[in-house]
């Protein structure tokens, strides 16, 4: 497989992964404060992800 192909399957493939893994974010049981204290983990985990997904686009 030719380099520019790799990049441009990169290019198309991180995209998505990031958007799915958007899609599967639940929001909060209570539309409160304590709602988003309660998910906090989860969102961590997220947004760990999310920027980590991000970097290795930018790099590639």
């Amino acid at each position: 497989m030719k380099k520019n192909r790799l990049e441009a399957f990169t290019d198309a493939i991180v995209p998505i992964i990031m958007t799915v893994l958007v899609l599967e974010l639940s929001g909060p049981k209570t539309y409160s404060w304590q709602g988003l204290w309660d998910m906090r983990e989860e969102l961590m985990s997220y947004a760990i992800s999310f920027f980590l997904l991000a970097v290795v686009w930018g790099n590639h």
